[in-house]
């Protein structure tokens, strides 16, 4: 049996996304109980802890209950075809090296059981758009980026439409999506939107 009683079926589909959370609790220990309360109806596939401990709460072929409303490239039901990992982080501090070290080994590991590339790997802002912001501006996206785990814009691209640039990588068309990129990409820009922005999103979206 899973640790976690809080999951279902698939309906039909295959894990193409990682989704990557920070749990928003005090520590691992509470993080875990909540994932694993049957009243919470809210789990994921794993937890990683500060120091690196990898906790499995559901197994991967099934739907854990982590992403919540959203979409990704057009696709709603997140849940149905992803994975969700919780990192053990209340949301105001950096990502410890030994948790980000646990993470890229199950990163690994994930990729290579299921048909998943680094553009499949997002955040949970990066889907729910002005609802989330997990795993915030304290993770090293680039850190991942740079071992194939995920994307990074490479230089600038051209100067081109930002909401068809971001749409083109996935994010839904609501007003939050600049905030949602920037989070990722660009944490601490501020204002509306400006060339840099469009030059790396045109760098994500048309990259060869």
């Amino acid at each position: 049996m899973s640790p976690s009683p809080n999951h279902g079926d698939r309906r039909g589909q295959r894990p193409s996304l990682v989704v990557i959370h920070y749990t928003g609790m005090a520590d691992g220990p509470s993080a875990r109980a909540r994932l694993c309360d049957p009243e919470a109806e809210v789990s994921a596939h794993w937890l990683v802890h500060e120091d690196g401990l990898t906790e499995a709460l559901v197994p991967e072929d099934r739907r854990a209950w982590h992403a919540g409303a959203g979409s990704w490239l057009g696709c709603e039901d997140v849940n149905s075809r992803s994975i969700g990992i919780e990192l053990a982080n209340p949301g105001d501090r950096p990502f410890p090296e030994p948790q980000m070290a646990a993470l890229e080994a199950l990163l690994r590991g994930i990729m290579a059981r299921w048909p998943i590339g680094p553009e499949g790997v997002i955040g949970h802002s990066d889907m729910a758009p002005g609802r989330k912001i997990d795993p915030g501006p304290r993770f090293d996206w680039r850190r991942l980026a740079l071992q194939g785990l995920a994307v990074w814009p490479e230089g600038e691209g051209r100067d081109l439409s930002l909401a068809e640039s971001l749409s083109r990588i996935g994010y839904a068309k609501e007003p939050a999506q600049l905030a949602a990129f920037r989070l990722r990409f660009r944490p601490w820009a501020e204002g509306p939107e400006d060339a840099t922005d469009r030059r790396l999103a045109a760098a994500l979206a048309y990259r060869s």
